[in-house]
């Protein structure tokens, strides 16, 4: 880190390199860069072992002190940006802000980097998730039970959409999250001896009469479309939760959390 720096003018090339990190999927990946704001966020991916490239921080919120403090084990390479509140109103994507955002480094979610440890190894698999706050849900459940890890089948979001990091709290950071085709995960699962439970309506098991003490995926797809057949036709088993109202489904990250917890439930009897 160098002598801190101070933007005032909205012009300013930093200040519209975040906002095009922010706004466009295609800058993110061509950069391999993402924004992350909010101090828990932000406390997240320092324990994830991000990397940043720039920290901008509004002193009427926050001070230089308070920035260092929670920068104080980052590798000092990170450039320290002070700004005004019309930059800060600018590049901030949150109305209730916490007066600092950063430019950090993606890190690679390729499925073949994923390393299993465990003998009765637990993960959720979601197929083709279109809306950040369902991702976000869901990332923030694996948090929650501390499963091995979440895969994303078929992906249809940039895993650092802003809307993504806000939703999971920064959980993105601290999960063990890879991506990859249905096939691809298919493969991967049958090779690694993991059980397969798709959550369906048909052919289906209550999720209760299931046993999840083994190696095993949870899999769900989409509420408007569910899991497509190649799912199906590689199942272990088909899982259901019974409803009892007028409607046969739930939000995706509802169903995945009482499915998940259903296992850990099992594991810890």
């Amino acid at each position: 880190m160098e002598e801190i720096k101070y933007i005032s003018s909205l012009q300013n090339s930093l200040v519209k390199k975040v906002i095009l990190l922010k706004e466009k999927s295609r800058e993110r990946k061509k950069e391999g860069l993402f924004v992350i704001e909010g101090l828990r966020e932000l406390e997240l991916a320092l324990k994830g072992d991000y990397v940043f490239n720039s920290v901008f921080f509004y002193s009427s919120i926050i001070s230089k002190n308070e920035v260092l403090t929670l920068f104080c084990n980052q590798d000092c390479t990170y450039e320290l940006i002070e700004v005004s509140k019309e930059v800060y109103q600018k590049i901030a994507y949150r109305e209730t802000t916490e007066g600092i955002l950063a430019i950090a480094k993606v890190k690679p979610h390729a499925l073949n980097q994923l390393n299993l440890k465990k003998e009765n190894a637990l993960v959720l698999v979601a197929e083709a998730p279109e809306k950040p706050g369902n991702i976000g849900a869901l990332l923030r459940t694996a948090d929650a039970a501390n499963i091995d890890a979440i895969i994303i089948a078929n992906p249809k979001s940039d895993l650092y959409n802003p809307n993504i990091i806000r939703s999971s709290v920064g959980c993105i950071f601290t999960n063990t999250v890879v991506t990859g085709s249905t096939t691809e995960v298919i493969d991967f699962l049958t090779k690694n001896n993991i059980n397969i439970y798709c959550a369906a309506l048909s052919a289906s098991k209550s999720y209760i009469r299931t046993d999840f003490t083994k190696s095993a995926a949870i899999v769900v797809g989409t509420e408007a479309t569910g899991l497509s057949n190649e799912w199906l036709e590689n199942s272990t088993q088909n899982i259901i939760i019974p409803m009892e109202g007028e409607i046969d489904s739930m939000n995706v990250s509802v169903s995945a959390a009482i499915l998940i917890f259903e296992a850990k439930r099992q594991r810890n009897l």
